[in-house]
């Protein structure tokens, strides 16, 4: 099992539960006290339900968010494989840059942006991080 670092359910009040159908859903999914970006998002489809919903179900159980899929968190042995690295197509950077707020991109932007352009989310990641632009919040609510 990983080591927990924190107390993510402390967010939340005390009389706080696990949602039951998406902790079954994480258990069937994972086998460590950890969920990756993806699995998060896989539950998300298949339950129909917001991606909120399922980080909160997370934090309640006490599990790890790993494996961010913009490249910000969750990676060992450094944690983060974001590399500061502007991309050469010029409309990535201009979409990060017009979505910007406060020197701050949603994370559910910088997918769009990912999307809308075809390129993979971790471009966005380290474009934003060439760009000194802080990526949060984040859709799960890691951060």
């Amino acid at each position: 099992m990983a080591q927990k670092k924190g107390k993510f359910s402390e967010k939340y009040g005390p009389n706080e539960k696990p949602d039951p159908a998406i902790r079954e859903k994480i258990l069937e999914l994972t086998q460590i006290d950890e969920v990756a970006c993806a699995v998060a998002f896989e539950i998300v489809q298949e339950l129909g339900i917001t991606p909120a919903e399922v980080g909160k179900t997370i934090d309640l159980m006490e599990y790890r968010i790993v494996k961010c899929q913009l490249g910000l968190f969750g990676y060992k042995p450094g944690h983060s494989i974001v590399e500061p690295k502007l991309p050469e197509n010029d409309q990535i950077t201009e979409a990060i840059k017009t979505r910007t707020v406060n020197e701050t991109l949603a994370c559910a932007t910088a997918w769009e942006i990912a999307t809308l352009l075809h390129v993979p989310k971790t471009t966005v990641g380290n474009a934003c991080e060439a760009l000194n632009i802080k990526i949060k919040p984040c859709q799960l609510g890691a951060f």
